[in-house]
């Protein structure tokens, strides 16, 4: 018997905007923190598991992309739409002080500071989209318009072809 689900700060984010959601766990496996195996343990197509990514630009510092678990960041593509002329990640370890989230947890909603958002163009395929809950073992499942209204988000072409 699985133990009451905690809301995270997300889930109240989505009750307060009286947004449909469905929170749903998963199994951690620390060894394995991707996209790919969150979408395995939940039986899911992973271009329908959105992972966030927090990038920072040379000339308007951070921003984040959300695209689907099984692609890449085209680099490239994503400082052009945020505006910069070079991105590069951000380091495991600024992540938490930066946005209130650990890897493998990282939600683009509910972040301690709003960064401009950026979400792959392919979300509007999907009914429903898997995007972190804001810890790791536990994904939030919604509407790709309420997804990228509650984080938002434009959406762009970031990925590598």
């Amino acid at each position: 018997m699985k133990d009451k689900i905690n809301k995270t700060n997300v889930a109240r984010l989505m009750d307060k905007a009286k947004v449909k959601y469905q929170l749903v766990p998963y199994e951690v496996d620390e060894s394995d923190l991707s996209a790919t195996h969150v979408a395995e343990q939940l039986g899911e197509d992973v271009a329908q598991v959105f992972k966030t990514l927090v990038l920072h630009g040379d000339k308007n510092g951070y921003f984040v992309c959300v695209i689907p678990g099984d692609k890449e960041v085209d680099l490239k593509k994503a400082a052009k739409i945020s505006g910069n002329k070079n991105c590069e990640m951000v380091a495991v370890k600024e992540l938490l002080p930066l946005t209130g989230y650990i890897r493998g947890g990282c939600s683009p909603i509910g972040m301690k500071k709003h960064f401009p958002t950026y979400i792959h163009d392919t979300v509007g395929q999907f009914d429903y989209v898997y995007v972190s809950a804001g810890q790791r073992g536990l994904q939030i499942k919604l509407s790709p318009s309420d997804l990228i209204r509650e984080s938002k988000a434009q959406t762009a072409d970031l990925i590598a072809r």
